[in-house]
């Protein structure tokens, strides 16, 4: 009796485990779009703010750039180092790290991973009980130190990579829902807004940027500067056609809609010439885990009864 209803209580607890999972699971994907949700207005409610205390105070730092360019033993420098500074600048937007001081934390990242490391293989090589020739441990600190310099960049250009990516899956469903906005006579800016709150629970990452766009474009007097700094943000080959052919209608006085149309399918072309990409490389690369794993499993289903039966026929 007494086991028995242990195993009830086992069942009972299995049954409500399950049933909390299964729930757990229903609700979890909500969960996941509300918090992106917020996420997102929270982060478009800061830009706005932002843009709206530069603007306000757009005469002065205007003032003191003009004051700061003026110093003539400095002005070289400053130019070389703010090429450099914008290029790091723009990836760290394109990374989605929106902090101003993320380019000086890279950069110290950078100098100061290597020390660190090196110092660490040094004191583990010169302290340990195995003997290393100085050669050794020259290489070895030089190579940890080397991949250590590049450890940041290699995760900034993977984050890139992937937020692209992100981004180009869905730009041409966005485009189409923007041109049917604005065949309907709804505005650019607009536009942008809304559709940027439609696919806040589909792509986060497009819906922030086209948030802050759209936040520029109601608040900076120029829509071209923004729309720039749009395709600068986001780095990929869609958001540049996107810029570009929004720029060349405002320009020329073309049709907007008839332009979305064409980046809708063109972008739409190349995301599938992509998936027959990667569907067209598949293959080869299922091929040696196919020898590997699957044609040694399969050659002992098959061989192994045969075997087996033969063994027995001779005892």
């Amino acid at each position: 009796m007494f086991g028995e209803a242990i195993d009830q209580q086992i069942i009972v607890l299995l049954s409500a485990l399950a049933a909390a999972m299964s729930f757990i699971a229903v609700a979890l994907p909500y969960i996941n779009k509300k918090e992106k949700k917020e996420r997102y207005n929270a982060l478009i409610q800061k830009k706005r703010k932002t843009l709206f205390e530069t603007t306000k105070d757009q005469n002065k730092k205007q003032q003191s750039l003009s004051a700061r360019e003026s110093v003539q033993a400095l002005y070289k420098f400053q130019q070389l180092f703010g090429q450099y500074g914008e290029k790091l600048r723009d990836q760290m937007l394109q990374a989605g790290i929106r902090d101003p001081k993320a380019p000086m934390y890279y950069m110290t990242a950078r100098l100061a991973l290597p020390v660190i490391l090196g110092g660490f293989v040094w004191l583990v090589m010169a302290k340990g009980e195995g003997d290393f020739t100085a050669l050794q441990m020259i290489l070895g600190i030089s190579l940890l130190g080397l991949f250590a310099y590049q450890l940041p960049r290699i995760l900034i250009k993977n984050h890139i990579i992937k937020r692209q990516q992100d981004i180009n899956i869905t730009f041409p469903d966005a485009l189409d829902m923007m041109l049917i906005c604005v065949q309907g006579g709804i505005g650019l800016e607009q536009t942008i807004n809304r559709i940027a709150d439609e696919i806040a629970e589909h792509s986060a990452t497009l819906a922030e940027e086209m948030g802050i766009l759209a936040a520029e474009m109601g608040l900076l007097n120029d829509r071209r500067k923004a729309l720039q700094d749009f395709a600068r943000r986001v780095g990929s080959a869609s958001a540049r056609s996107f810029v570009t052919a929004m720029i060349q209608a405002e320009q020329y006085g073309t049709s907007v809609s008839e332009a979305m149309r064409v980046i809708a399918e063109d972008l739409r072309d190349q995301r599938m010439a992509e998936a027959e990409r990667k569907a067209a490389s598949l293959p080869p690369k299922l091929t040696v885990p196919m020898i590997l794993f699957f044609l040694p499993a399969l050659f002992i289903v098959i061989l192994a009864p045969a075997f087996l039966s033969a063994k027995g026929a001779g005892l």
